[in-house]
């Protein structure tokens, strides 16, 4: 009977060969994903390759007493939100309506507001946002929030569906759906400019290609369902334009004459053709620059 035993040169060059598969397939995989460290910051960015949860040392918001105008809105998104910061049971909310008149503005006001007036010796809320793009890995994140102490508000800005895209199918089972549903300690707050987070003609569009028209559109919709809390961001008036330019100006130090100040926040608005909370923040950034005045 012959020998095969590799020895020598030839058993070393078999242990290197294997070494090499080995570490071209720890390459392939995926890298293990790092705990979060979740007192780093109260607000984090979801960045779903690797896992991730990166912290944001300092969030771009306003005050909440800033945020004129939409004073019923205010007040039902902070009790939703300082209740299901003290355990208690809470909606999802969908913040839809009118671009520029403060939706995403309140998500993140509302959360600082919140951990200001929390009680000394309590966990912070954290506020984590999701883009829009990353809706399909909700569940993945979702997966890591559950573990933790500390309650989340999930956060998604502009959120929207296009033609053939089948994404809203994975939010509607993270949600409210599946078997785990949504975490105790989760809460899931999105801003959009529809209502239905679906276009018009997609609507229109099963209506008139399905088999069954009326069950076609109720799957559509019935992804705004899962938010038990819906509300409606309009079109502000005059005199609520004039109040948050005011309201800035107040709260900024920029000294002017009353009169001027309105003259030209009123021409801002019409050569803009648009009157919200957004047009007032920029002419309030022109004031202050023609001021040479930094808005601290």
């Amino acid at each position: 009977m012959t020998d095969t035993t590799a020895t020598g040169p030839d058993l070393a060059a078999g242990i290197a060969a294997l070494a090499r598969i080995a570490a071209a397939l720890e390459r392939l995989a995926p890298p293990e994903s790092a705990v979060p460290d979740l007192a780093a910051a109260d607000a984090f960015v979801w960045q779903p390759r690797g896992r991730v949860l990166q912290p944001v040392p300092v969030v771009n918001r306003v005050e909440l007493a800033l945020l004129h105008g939409i004073d019923r809105v205010r007040d039902q998104l902070h009790d939703n939100t300082a209740r299901f910061a003290r355990g208690l049971p809470a909606n999802n909310a969908l913040l839809w309506g009118a671009r520029g008149m403060g939706k995403s503005s309140l998500v993140k006001a509302v959360h600082a507001a919140i951990n200001a007036g929390a009680a000394a010796g309590t966990l912070p809320l954290k506020l984590v946002e999701i883009h829009r793009e990353d809706v399909e890995t909700l569940p993945d994140l979702m997966a890591i929030l559950r573990a933790d102490a500390h309650r989340f508000v999930v956060f998604c800005d502009d959120l929207s569906f296009d033609q053939d895209d089948t994404s809203y199918k994975s939010l509607k089972a993270a949600l409210e759906g599946g078997l785990e549903g949504r975490p105790a300690n989760v809460i899931f707050y999105a801003t959009s400019n529809r209502r239905h987070l679906l276009p018009r003609d997609m609507m229109e569009n099963e209506r008139s290609t399905a088999i069954n028209p009326g069950e076609a559109v109720e799957e559509k919709v019935s992804l705004s369902d899962r938010f038990g809390l819906w509300l409606g961001f309009h079109k502000c008036s005059q005199d609520e334009y004039l109040a948050m330019v005011f309201g800035y100006a107040e709260h900024f130090g920029l000294a002017q004459d009353r009169e001027r100040v309105r003259a030209e926040a009123l021409e801002w608005a019409t050569t803009r053709g648009a009157r919200s909370g957004r047009t007032a923040w920029q002419y309030i950034q022109d004031l202050a620059g023609r001021l040479e005045k930094p808005l601290a």
